[in-house]
């Protein structure tokens, strides 16, 4: 068996599918995208092409390894994420092959469903308390929130307090049993993040994520050491080697790498494998598409240590298509209370709409996120 095409969608709202087919009829889905990136991740892909057409794709591992490893430059969110998408469609496809899903090629599942999480609120976070309590009526058992706009190195207190204020009401409406995390984004700088954190412990939170940037990985001990709430990171670390220096440090209590950034789902459990010797837990970042989705279900089914799993369905940068959207059965997303089933369909388990991919295709479609500014007119982290 040999891979002879790879097709690339550009898909609203802000994703890339690729497509990976064999000479004998089988195919597989990946989802290869850094978001407001698409066009560089599909030249990366197509880039890859000289390496993958011919090849057999049932030798998953040395694809991968090819393909980082097989030329001198590697890492970054771009080559990892073009990676990443083929990875997942070459799992599917061998999934398929032997009739089973890629979770029973790695092991076999340790659970049978995953607990869920919500994105509520926008890039300016409003309107909080009425979204978790939507989601909370809808059975979810878990949310997660904005915390802060524009803030620079030092700021006023102001912004402390609307975000204490945001959390108090939320923790009041949905009650105690029940999970609020908190996403700084990357937006708070080191001398802002600590009274920060300190001001929000009284709400119980179940995780603070990216109380500063990845860049600055050396400030999240110090952090952590200040507080009781889990502090979690990775949705911009690439691979095993980015997770390295935090797990070794005891930074963090939860990683977040995304299936569809830091090298697919070989790569991702590779990562929960080295968290769990560290006992820190997993929760894949994931406000992505639904293979992306089904990719980290796969991880999540056979790492110990998953936690709970991002999705985005009714996110809010999901206003021209939903998560659902492009699935032949969309039942396989189903939630019931607060949890998601695990795929168990051969390969990803899910069934794309190719019709309904190849009508939206549109290499054009050109999704950026917002540029913010600080009111000294310097650009601001988003």
């Amino acid at each position: 068996m040999k891979i002879v095409s790879l097709e690339l969608f550009t898909v609203p709202p802000r994703w890339l599918f690729l497509k990976i087919t064999t000479d004998e009829g089988l195919f597989g889905w990946g989802e290869p995208i850094v978001e407001g990136q698409a066009g560089t991740v599909r030249g990366a892909v197509e880039d890859m092409s000289d390496y993958l057409l011919g090849r057999d794709p049932l030798q998953v591992e040395d694809i991968w390894q090819t393909l980082f490893r097989g030329r001198f430059y590697r890492g970054g969110p771009v080559m990892m994420s073009a990676i990443a998408g083929v990875n997942q469609a070459l799992w599917d496809i061998k999934g398929k092959y032997h009739g089973v899903p890629v979770y029973e090629l790695l092991g076999g599942k340790v659970r049978d469903r995953v607990q869920i999480y919500a994105g509520i609120g926008g890039d300016r976070p409003s309107d909080v308390v009425q979204a978790a309590l939507r989601c909370k009526a809808e059975g979810l058992r878990a949310v997660k929130m904005g915390a802060v706009n524009e803030l620079h190195y030092v700021d006023t207190f102001k912004h402390i307090d609307e975000a204490v204020e945001r959390v108090a009401s939320t923790r009041e409406a949905v009650g105690d049993d029940f999970g609020i995390a908190l996403d700084f984004h990357g937006r708070v700088h080191k001398p802002m993040a600590k009274p920060l954190i300190k001001a929000l412990e009284p709400f119980h939170l179940m995780f603070v994520e990216e109380p500063v940037l990845p860049l600055h990985n050396e400030a999240l001990l110090d952090l952590k050491r200040s507080t009781s709430i889990p502090i979690a990171t990775g949705e911009r670390m690439y691979s095993r080697w980015d997770f390295k220096s935090v797990l070794e440090s005891g930074a963090v209590d939860i990683i977040q790498p995304d299936v569809s950034h830091a090298g697919g789902i070989s790569e991702l459990a590779r990562i929960a494998a080295m968290a769990e010797a560290y006992d820190v837990a997993l929760a894949p970042h994931c406000p992505l598409g639904p293979i992306a989705l089904a990719s980290s279900l796969q991880v999540d089914a056979l790492a110990y240590n998953a936690l709970i799993q991002e999705q985005s369905l009714g996110l809010h940068y999901n206003q021209a298509a939903d998560l659902l959207d492009y699935l032949a059965d969309k039942s396989v997303f189903d939630y019931q209370d607060g949890y998601v089933r695990v795929p168990t369909g051969p390969g990803l388990g899910i069934e794309i709409d190719e019709e309904k991919v190849r009508s939206a295709n549109d290499h054009g479609l050109r999704w950026r996120n917002p540029l913010w500014r600080r009111k000294d007119g310097s650009i601001a982290e988003w």
